[in-house]
């Protein structure tokens, strides 16, 4: 029979390595985003064409708060709108007393970047590219370090406006904007 004070430092023991554990698996919101459309944010910058408008065509980056500063109708809203929705407000705007009937094109120019961060060579920002993956933002960074945990990072995503932390595989596709984290090993 075991004595009190055992079974109160076997509790005590589970009770600190429970705690010592910080895993939260991926939410499910974390796989959906993957198959639903880009949604445009700050730091993406995007080719806007006006066809046969020469003046209006060029690249604009999208502020902090969301916005492109567009000429003749001021800031147009961005953030989470699609490329295609972006096009539709650029046009509905033009319409409004600027061009007749406008042909308005918006591609992705450079997205936002990812951050990888922990055990890697060169924690850092680095551009994202569409197909990236955690295995390869990590390659981007130097490589795992000797201590690295190689089998799983913990991402950080904003979906819809609401950040969260999950624990994936380093085989999980990426999205701009994103944040790395290659943990530690225990042994």
């Amino acid at each position: 029979m075991r004595s009190p004070r055992s079974i109160l430092c076997a509790l005590l023991a589970a009770t600190l390595l429970a705690g010592c554990t910080s895993y939260r698996p991926a939410p499910p919101a974390f796989h959906e985003v993957l198959n639903q459309p880009y949604q445009l944010g700050p730091g993406d910058r995007v080719r806007v064409t006006v066809f046969e408008q020469e003046g209006l065509t060029n690249v604009y980056s999208i502020d902090q708060s969301g916005y492109i500063a567009f000429p003749l109708i001021g800031p147009v809203p961005a953030r989470g709108q699609t490329p295609q929705k972006l096009e539709a407000a650029i046009a509905t705007k033009l319409r409004q007393g600027y061009l007749r009937n406008p042909d308005v094109s918006v591609e992705v120019e450079r997205y936002r970047p990812i951050f990888v961060m922990g055990e890697v060579s060169a924690a850092g920002q680095y551009s994202y590219v569409p197909g990236l993956t955690a295995q390869k933002a990590i390659a981007i960074a130097g490589g795992f370090s000797p201590r690295a945990n190689q089998t799983d990072v913990d991402v950080t995503r904003d979906i819809n406006g609401k950040v969260m932390t999950g624990r994936v595989l380093t085989s999980d596709p990426l999205l701009p904007g994103d944040t790395v984290y290659v943990r530690e090993r225990l042994f």
